[in-house]
């Protein structure tokens, strides 16, 4: 007569206890209708002074948070039922061969190393389930007044970066991977200047003090500029294409030459003397404009940087890099040049920008967004978990608001403590249609005080009006 061996019927008996635990769920499916029925008729014989129809949304609400938690009961169930006969089956299988305590140990760690798994499965699926339905409580509180205003249109390729003069006139200024450079007035939206000196596959960054740009030529140049705003006036249909029209000019000022790859960044230091860019060949320069020397060569990052970033007060620089980090350099002490290294998120790290104040917001393809704090950088005192990559973040001065441009078209705003405030509007007739690159605040314009840029060739303005509630604690 054939005898069963151990492992066969273990696993029987795991079949048996999945087809019982699959019939519990059908009735428990199955009575989820009645259920719900019997709570909306006690919610509707109960008195109170919330309108139905938001009752009627709340309870559906809560509804689905008691779906998500019974779909991950009964899946740890299951996963637990499945760990459990493993583990039988291994053990006999392990007393069968080698029948040592020394098989059983290593028995035991395989199985502790499962349910570590299984642990961590459970938290993610948890927070990814959760957040979905916590973001909708808090997108019905937002009051947040975002307007488009304004769209500046005229390169020919995506726009990489934008930023605004700190100084009067206050002119927007957009990169592009067209080869060029562009001015725009704000307040009409027309193309005041054109650089096109650069000979290399796109102009990656613009920043104004006078024009700094960064290229795949793998140069950095600075070039003087003299423009005269316009007066607004009214459109008309014989006013030209605008961009199409604007002068333009093609040499430098001045030329840095010292990376040996795509320059994909620069910034100018405190007190306009001195610039620095970074590179795909892991390094940032620290150059002196008028001599046009290399002062400083930053190194040290593991893989290409993606940016950098200079205190608007102070001699600190910060880079970022592929490597997963970002690391600040500190200028202040002219006899010694420290370097910190902040560690904290899993992928590459896209931009890395100062606040007023001690405080270093950094943004990654990981889909977050931390806030640092620069006496303490073990880690980060917030954290902003969003549904797609970030890009090049901007944070505005007087009200500390965090400006997300996304891979997936969109534009987020967050306070300092990580909480929602809005996000900007986009459909069909407005908004970007394709990846946002990078925002810039500009809060002493009264139009427009935020602009983006993305890979949809146009840049824009908006008009964004966050009410003091809801920076409030």
């Amino acid at each position: 007569m054939p005898v069963e061996s151990g492992s066969s019927a273990s696993s029987r008996q795991a079949k048996q206890k999945r087809k019982s635990h699959s019939l519990s769920i059908r009735r428990t499916n199955s009575t989820e209708q009645e259920r719900t029925g019997l709570q909306r008729e006690m919610l509707e014989g109960q008195d109170s002074k919330l309108p139905l129809s938001l009752r009627s949304n709340l309870l559906d609400l809560f509804g689905q948070i008691e779906r998500e938690f019974e779909n991950l009961y009964i899946e740890n169930i299951e996963l637990r039922r499945e760990i459990e006969t493993l583990n039988d089956r291994l053990t006999a299988e392990g007393q069968t061969i080698d029948g040592g305590d020394l098989t059983k140990g290593a028995l035991k760690a395989k199985a502790s190393h499962s349910t570590s798994q299984l642990s961590q499965k459970l938290k993610t699926t948890y927070k990814a389930s959760t957040s979905k339905i916590v973001s909708s409580f808090k997108a019905t509180t937002s009051r947040a007044v975002c307007q488009l205003v304004k769209e500046y249109v005229g390169h020919r390729d995506g726009i990489w970066d934008l930023s605004v003069t700190r100084t009067q006139p206050m002119v927007l200024g957009t990169a592009s991977a067209d080869h060029s450079a562009m001015l725009w007035s704000i307040e009409t939206g027309k193309c005041l200047l054109k650089y096109l000196g650069h000979a290399g596959s796109g102009v990656f960054e613009a920043s104004i003090s006078a024009m700094s740009t960064a290229s795949g030529d793998q140069t950095a140049h600075i070039w003087r500029y003299m423009v005269q705003l316009p007066t607004p006036q009214p459109q008309t249909p014989w006013d030209g294409d605008g961009p199409n029209e604007c002068p333009s000019i093609r040499v430098s000022s001045t030329t840095l030459r010292s990376h040996q790859g795509v320059v994909i960044a620069a910034d100018w230091l405190v007190g306009g003397k001195q610039v620095v860019t970074a590179s795909w060949d892991r390094a940032a320069n620290l150059y002196d404009v008028e001599t046009s020397e290399l002062v400083h060569s930053l190194t040290g990052h593991d893989q290409e940087l993606t940016h950098c970033c200079t205190h608007p007060t102070q001699r600190l620089v910060v880079t970022s890099s592929r490597d997963t980090t970002f690391r600040l350099w500190d200028f202040r002490d002219p006899s010694i040049h420290s370097v910190n290294v902040f560690q904290g998120h899993t992928d590459t790290v896209t931009s890395a920008v100062f606040t007023v104040g001690d405080n270093v917001v950094s943004g990654s393809d990981d889909r977050t967004v931390k806030v640092w704090d620069l006496k303490n950088m073990r880690s980060p005192i917030a954290t902003i978990r969003t549904d797609s990559a970030v890009n090049r973040i901007s944070v505005s001065v007087n009200q500390r608001i965090i400006a997300l441009p996304h891979d997936n078209r969109q534009v987020r705003l967050f306070d300092m403590s990580g909480v929602r405030l809005a996000r900007l509007p986009r459909s069909n007739r407005q908004g970007h249609r394709r990846m946002v690159c990078c925002s810039a605040w500009c809060e002493d314009n009264s139009s427009c005080n935020l602009f983006s840029c993305g890979f949809d060739r146009q840049a824009i303005g908006w008009n964004i009006n966050i009410p003091a509630l809801l920076q409030e604690k």
